[in-house]
């Protein structure tokens, strides 16, 4: 069983792991010898904020000192550092990690993720090492801090992983190039259209202002001619009559 309490890999069936179009989070569990890993690697559907992921974790096997960093240092998008808080040399060992993973993130430019977890609480009246002191050593290095244990509290252990999870999205985003403003340039363009007289109407000019993303205007000799007379009020003070070319829009 996995830290989850869940079947490991072989639960995901090759074929769906290698066809899922589900994104990914890769989380290295670190760790001195004793510090109640399972040293070793599975990974779990899980779904975070509604939001399915398969999350890969490859739990390590160092002894007292970290070794080999590097196969999970470059494969790794959060770390999770893990002591007994019933042994103080393990919890001292964490810094050593600490310091790596610090100095890793300062090589690449890249910020990781990395949650420090005390285990192991269920062995309360053996502990060697506070809570306050946990919380000193995560304050130091920045990084989340959780007490839990893992062989009993299931719920609790699967919350550090999402919000493992919930980190590294957040670093994501963080680091997702803005999408540059697009704006699109209007040009003005004046369009004359000399009408002809008729009846007697002096010839006028009708004048439309558009934008790039102009409709083709009927040519004069496709557009309907309409005419509105005026009132006989109007007529016997000789006022012209308005003349309009049905088709045409100004937009």
């Amino acid at each position: 069983m996995s830290v989850f309490g869940k079947p490991r890999a072989g639960s995901l069936g090759p074929e769906r792991l290698i066809h899922s179009s589900i994104p990914e989070v890769n989380v290295a569990i670190l760790g001195c010898r004793g510090a109640g890993k399972s040293e070793d690697t599975y990974t779990s559907e899980e779904t975070v904020d509604q939001q399915p992921i398969l999350l890969k974790v490859m739990d390590t096997a160092d002894q007292d000192v970290p070794r080999n960093c590097k196969r999970y240092l470059s494969w790794a998008q959060a770390f999770l550092v893990v002591y007994g808080i019933d042994d103080r040399r393990n919890f001292e060992g964490c810094s050593q990690y600490l310091e790596i993973i610090a100095h890793h993130a300062k090589e690449t430019q890249h910020d990781y993720p990395v949650l420090l977890l005390g285990n192991k609480l269920d062995m309360a009246q053996y502990r060697q090492v506070a809570k306050s002191e946990g919380m000193t050593l995560a304050s130091k290095f920045g990084c989340l801090f959780y007490e839990v244990s893992a062989c009993l509290d299931f719920e609790a252990v699967q919350h550090v992983f999402h919000e493992a999870i919930r980190e590294v999205r957040r670093e994501q985003e963080k680091n997702m190039p803005s999408r540059p403003l697009f704006i699109s340039e209007e040009r003005s363009i004046f369009h004359q259209a000399p009408l002809t007289a008729k009846h007697g109407l002096p010839s006028c000019t009708f004048n439309t202002l558009s934008t790039v993303n102009y409709k083709e205007m009927p040519t004069v000799a496709q557009a309907k001619l309409v005419t509105v007379k005026s009132s006989r009020a109007q007529s016997k003070r000789k006022a012209p009559t308005l003349t309009l070319l049905k088709g045409f829009k100004i937009f």
